[in-house]
């Protein structure tokens, strides 16, 4: 089942990130502080949303989102902050997910939505089956 978070998820959100930034690699120390205060600011930001992916009362999965307008005119744009799900509860309810995230952001009404996709595990495929095009590659590099 998907549905929004609340702050009584904060330790499992904290714990999910944890494993989502070992899952990518970065380099930089996972800090649970920041990772505390990003999930709040999603919780409480009226252009922001939570969606979390519960399996028998545990929560397996995230999906945290935030919309702007758009920086060349396009309208208001949902932009993904961070999607993982365990690799435990991976598989069609990532689909689920993405349909959520979908509907929230046609809900306050973006014109467009974006994804990413980290190196470590491309479901690039997914999105453009979803008709998702890509758009951009980024790059990280630690200083």
């Amino acid at each position: 089942m998907v549905r929004p978070g609340t702050s009584a998820d904060r330790f499992a959100v904290i714990d999910l990130l944890r494993q989502s930034h070992a899952a990518a690699g970065y380099s930089f120390r996972f800090e649970a502080a920041r990772a505390d205060a990003l999930y709040r600011l999603h919780l409480e930001s009226p252009a922001a949303c939570a969606l979390l992916l519960e399996r028998d009362g545990i929560v397996c999965g995230l999906l945290l989102a935030s919309a702007f307008n758009h920086p060349f005119g396009a309208g208001l744009m949902a932009k993904e902050t961070v999607w993982f799900i365990a690799p435990s509860a991976r598989g069609r309810s990532a689909l689920v997910m993405l349909d959520a995230y979908e509907a929230w952001a046609k809900s306050i009404g973006c014109v467009a939505i974006g994804m990413a996709t980290l190196a470590t595990n491309d479901v690039s495929r997914l999105y453009i089956r979803r008709g998702y095009a890509p758009a951009e590659t980024h790059f990280i590099k630690p200083l």
